[in-house]
């Protein structure tokens, strides 16, 4: 069995209306997609996919040269493949082999596996109608991204109010609430809603000390990238209770058996759409401690380009049994979302993106002060360095796209240099 032929198609996934409203301003290139069609002598084909602008690793032109020609049973385990690439020559070997893409992983574990709703940052009345989408969908989690120019208290209590006693939150700073002393307060606050169930990297994870003193005053699991600190730190300072897991197959494997050494859980994130969440539910079913909910992601499109939808009972989604990932790929709707070979050429090599949304982000506090940025992104930096307050109640973003006025003009250039501190004035 060798690789005769490898595709590489570039689509661009539309997100869900909704979607599209709370991701303008940072992870609308995550529609775009990169999808591996890889063929062997036997008439098989395979198929993965890599988010172009995210994955862990993109599939490369070396990538192709170097599997063309090869048996994919023989560099299938190899991780700087890139994830496109990896994943199809998994699915395309299992179709071979005429077994499902868990059998070529490990042990089989469980038959269903878990899987969270996911959001960026958004006001409290979008993450509530989130919610009320996931509880619809037949999901129990939602991972949600906090910021310090939200009211956290605000947006969860609008989430609580629309969900069953029994769907969980949690939430990922992003290390924005900046040290012990600052995300303590925060927490314990929090601690009012029994929806809240987990937080991930509340600090920086360097701060091994701050970190431990996190975790040993609040009444709340904490999750952590695995390897930041390193494995052996995490473990002896007991500086968290279980990991994020975000790697090719050999890396995830490698991790999830360390975590299941150290008997601490862990949640794979493995950010995708239908082709990528097929391939988490296969990790998942062998990997004895993957029991938080895996993160793809997949709620945000508005297509899995797949002919049967997940479906997802009790927050689980079951492990597909037929051969390969088991799933069939939706060619129309690839073709219908597909970017054009022309529109590819023009970028010499580089990823295709979207347009760089020019929007000024104002943060509006209560007392009538703001402070102005010009991309989300930027407030990361500056908020986790302590120039501005991790949290305030009643604190609020404004977005202001480019209208072509001057006065817009002139106010997102000195943002873009640095955030601008100023009085709010409604526009």
């Amino acid at each position: 069995m060798k690789i005769v032929d490898i595709e590489r198609i570039v689509v661009d996934v539309p997100f869900t209306k909704r979607q599209q409203k709370i991701t303008a301003r940072e992870v609308y290139n995550w529609a775009i997609l990169e999808l591996c069609r890889v063929e062997t002598d036997t008439g098989h084909v395979g198929w993965g996919e890599t988010v172009i602008h995210y994955t862990w690793a993109r599939v490369s032109d070396e990538s192709v040269a170097r599997v063309i020609g090869q048996s994919p049973a023989d560099l299938m385990h190899d991780d700087s493949l890139g994830a496109g690439l990896q994943m199809a020559l998994f699915d395309v070997v299992g179709k071979v082999m005429e077994v499902p893409v868990y059998k070529l992983l490990g042990n089989k574990c469980r038959d269903w596996v878990p899987l969270s709703w996911w959001s960026i940052d958004a006001s409290p009345e979008d993450w509530a109608a989130e919610a009320k989408d996931a509880v619809k969908a037949g999901y129990t989690s939602l991972k949600l991204k906090p910021r310090p120019w939200w009211d956290i208290q605000a947006q969860i209590g609008a989430i609580c109010k629309v969900v069953p006693p029994h769907f969980k939150l949690d939430l990922d700073p992003n290390a924005t609430w900046q040290n012990a002393a600052t995300a303590i307060p925060i927490i314990k606050k929090l601690e009012a809603y029994d929806n809240v169930a987990m937080y991930e990297s509340p600090i920086p994870q360097h701060d091994v000390l701050g970190n431990r003193q996190i975790r040993q005053a609040i009444n709340r699991p904490v999750a952590m990238h695995f390897g930041s600190p390193p494995f052996i730190t995490q473990v002896r300072e007991e500086v968290c209770d279980g990991y994020v897991v975000c790697a090719g197959k050999s890396q995830v494997i490698r991790q999830g058996t360390l975590s299941a050494e150290a008997e601490m859980p862990f949640w794979l994130q493995l950010v995708g759409n239908g082709l990528t969440t097929t391939w988490a539910a296969h990790l998942g079913a062998v990997l004895t401690h993957a029991t938080w909910p895996t993160i793809s992601c997949v709620n945000l499109y508005s297509h899995q380009l797949l002919k049967k939808k997940i479906e997802v009972v009790g927050g689980y989604h079951q492990v597909p049994e037929g051969p390969g990932l088991g799933v069939e790929v939706d060619e129309k709707a690839i073709a219908k979302y597909r970017v054009p070979e022309k529109t590819i050429k023009k970028l010499n090599g580089s990823p295709y993106d979207r347009p760089k949304p020019r929007i000024i982000n104002s943060i509006v506090y209560p007392d009538g002060s703001c402070v102005h940025m010009a991309s989300s992104s930027q407030g990361y930096g500056y908020f986790t360095s302590g120039h501005g307050p991790a949290q305030v109640e009643g604190a609020r973003l404004e977005p202001w796209p480019d209208d072509g006025s001057k006065e817009w003009k002139k106010l997102f250039a000195k943002a873009e240099k640095h955030p601008v501190r100023d009085r709010w004035q409604k526009r």
